[in-house]
């Protein structure tokens, strides 16, 4: 026989138990914790203008363009006639030598390069921008200055390169006013007279910026806007009978508006119920204008903003009410529309769910800026300004609430948060429609709550549920696609719904309320009136809370990863003392999840995971010591995760 020494023994046995099968070994998983936890989505490390905590560097810079705008409104021949005289400031460390425009218009052209994305041309056009004229001004000379279109962008090419100081450009222009096609653009008929929606308006300076130089992606239709701050001047010469509802200070009340409507705006300013500035009854009275023939022109200017839009009509009904704001401050509500707008069931509470949505969001994340804020109905119906947006001229109810709410919301992103709606669409729609979840369930006791499924849908369905589809679809783009590559079936919900029910995972079981508000609030006032990019965000987000989310952003934003999460088995060990749980991760998305317990006499147990779960494993077992006897073992009770296969999270004892 031969003779064995104790190690020979010991080397033995440590053999023959790596020989037996560990069952969790038999278990189906597509799950990888090295993919998922690779440190996969930032570009780069932070720098001196992109801080590594997602804050502006020390030596962050950024451009500026103040305007000077005069426009007329010709109501005859449906044109806009501008002159606007651009301050275009370079901060940056590099002299630029030609500068770049956005000239949206032009994307109404026959051969306007948005007309090719969808492979469904429009049938309707316009001329765009017509050109008159681009000089430089200074001081008293005015130069002519080389340029060049292409479509919706325009190169102004400098004799001398520009550094660090300003510009002035002066450039004429006018173009056709979009019909009904026009989208976010327009003009439609009403029962006393047109309403005209103006947008996109007046030449616009590129932003230059420290991720991409000159950002010169054309306006293809889904990716929106993206400019630069400075104060905006703009006149608005229209018929007398147009009232011009415009964002900002106005300037010559007393030659735009009657004593009378001057007197209700004071009244306004100091009440919380709405006041009627121009009344049904009123729209077709002479006397509710200052002057019965020729033109008027309204006067307004608005501080700091990336944009300004227009409405005008003689059709418009006019209330307004006073915005109660942090530290003492006010603002003014106001909404503009047609008599078939009219009625509490519709626009006669606009100027309610106006106001009580900006005071939310100004407690919440951000105190709301500006003077005025303006709700404006129209055929648009859902777009967003600086100050102004244009909603649906049919909206009633819950819709109308909902609508308002979440363009409101846009003036928190992307207007005081200023990301580039052009490439990542996400950062303004998918935090606004975040925002504006929340914003439902505080509005009048949950009048219109809960807003969950998408970004207008009736309220009532569970989010977690609806976002499987898209997520499970292999054609599926990511969070992180450009917007105009993303199909129209999945723009709202790679744009708006994903990324807000990934912001909401994050709040409600991830980090918690108060770290997640904490940081998305620094977020927030941190780039305040500045450019973010997406690691920004990231950084920002990980910063803030104390959390490395690195797999969050790589699964969620980066991927379309799947979530499954299966109770494989439930059973008591230790003469009933306890209950042995083997749970498996199927597939690539991790989240930390919760376990409930249910006992016989009808109370339950909660034991949440966290995420490192699954840091190493595809496979947990763990050990819940019990009192009394288990009836049921349930996975995400809530059901508040994504988990695209629930009949796998419960068993019964």
């Amino acid at each position: 026989m031969k003779k064995f020494t104790v190690a020979t023994l010991l080397l033995f046995a440590a053999s023959f138990a790596r020989a037996q099968k560990n069952p969790n070994d038999t278990i189906t998983s597509n799950y990888q914790p090295s993919v998922l936890f690779s440190p996969l989505p930032y570009k780069g490390k932070g720098d001196e203008f992109h801080s590594a905590n997602g804050e502006p560097g020390p030596k962050y810079w950024q451009n500026r363009a103040d305007y000077k705008i005069a426009v007329t409104l010709d109501t005859v021949r449906k044109t806009i006639k501008g002159d606007v005289a651009i301050t275009y400031t370079n901060n940056s460390p590099d002299a630029l030598q030609y500068l770049w425009l956005q000239l949206d218009q032009n994307t109404y052209k026959k051969d306007a390069r948005s007309n090719f994305v969808t492979g469904t041309q429009a049938q309707q056009h316009t001329s765009g921008y017509e050109i008159e004229s681009v000089e430089l001004i200074s001081g008293t000379t005015r130069k002519k200055v080389e340029y060049k279109v292409t479509d919706t962008r325009m190169q102004v090419r400098l004799a001398q390169a520009l550094g660090k100081g300003n510009i002035v450009l002066n450039i004429k222009y006018h173009y056709t006013i979009p019909g009904n096609f026009g989208n976010r653009t327009d003009f439609v008929d009403t029962k006393n007279g047109k309403i005209y929606e103006i947008a996109q308006f007046f030449p616009r300076m590129c932003v230059y910026d420290d991720s991409r130089g000159w950002a010169t992606a054309p306006f293809l239709g889904s990716g929106e806007f993206y400019c630069e701050y400075g104060d905006i001047d703009y006149s608005v010469t229209a018929p007398w009978d147009i009232i011009v509802a415009g964002p900002g200070d106005l300037l010559n009340p007393k030659e735009v508006l009657t004593a009378t409507q001057i007197n209700r705006l004071a009244q306004a300013h100091n009440s919380d119920k709405t006041i009627m500035i121009r009344t049904a009854d009123e729209i077709n009275s002479p006397s509710s204008r200052p002057v019965n023939k020729g033109t008027l022109t309204w006067h307004y200017k608005m501080l700091n903003t990336r944009d300004v839009a227009f409405g005008a009509s003689k059709a418009y009904i006019w209330d307004a009410a006073r915005v109660n704001l942090p530290g003492g401050k006010k603002s003014l509500a106001m909404s503009v529309y047609p008599v078939e707008s009219q009625g509490n069931a519709a626009w006669g509470r606009a100027t309610e769910y106006l106001k009580k949505s900006m005071e939310y969001f100004s407690e919440k994340w951000f105190t709301y800026p500006w003077p005025t804020a303006i709700n404006e109905a129209g055929i648009a119906g859902g777009m967003e300004y600086p100050g102004i947006v244009f909603d649906g001229i049919n909206d009633k109810g819950s819709e109308l609430y909902w609508v308002t709410a979440h363009e409101i919301g846009h003036n928190w992103f992307p207007m005081i948060v200023g990301s580039d709606e052009r490439r990542f669409a996400w950062m303004d729609e998918g935090l606004n429609t975040f925002i504006d979840i929340y914003a439902s369930d505080a509005f009048n006791n949950g009048e219109y709550a809960p807003k969950r499924d998408g970004e207008y849908a009736p309220g009532g369905g569970n989010p977690a549920d609806e976002i499987i589809e898209h997520i499970i679809d292999p054609a599926s783009p990511s969070i992180m696609t450009q917007p105009d590559a993303i199909p129209e079936k999945y723009r709202h919900p790679l744009t708006y719904f994903k990324p807000a029910f990934g912001l909401v995972l994050l709040r409600e079981q991830i980090l918690g309320h108060d770290r997640f508000d904490y940081a998305f609030k620094n977020y927030t006032h941190k780039w305040a009136y500045k450019h973010p990019q997406p690691d920004d965000f990231f950084r920002a987000m990980e910063n803030g809370s104390g959390e490395d989310l690195n797999w969050f952003w790589n699964g969620w934003f980066y991927n379309n990863y799947k979530l499954d999460i299966a109770l494989i088995d439930a059973k008591y060990i230790d003469n009933k003392k306890a209950v042995q749980l083997t749970i498996a991760n199927k597939e690539m998305m991790a989240m930390p999840f919760t376990v409930e317990l249910k006992f016989k006499d009808g109370s339950k147990q909660r034991t949440y995971f966290p995420v490192e779960t699954w840091l190493q494993n595809k496979v947990t077992n763990f050990t819940i010591p019990v009192s009394q006897e288990v009836v049921s073992v349930v996975i995400d009770p809530d059901n508040a995760l994504p988990d695209v296969n629930r009949k796998n999270n419960s068993k019964k004892l």
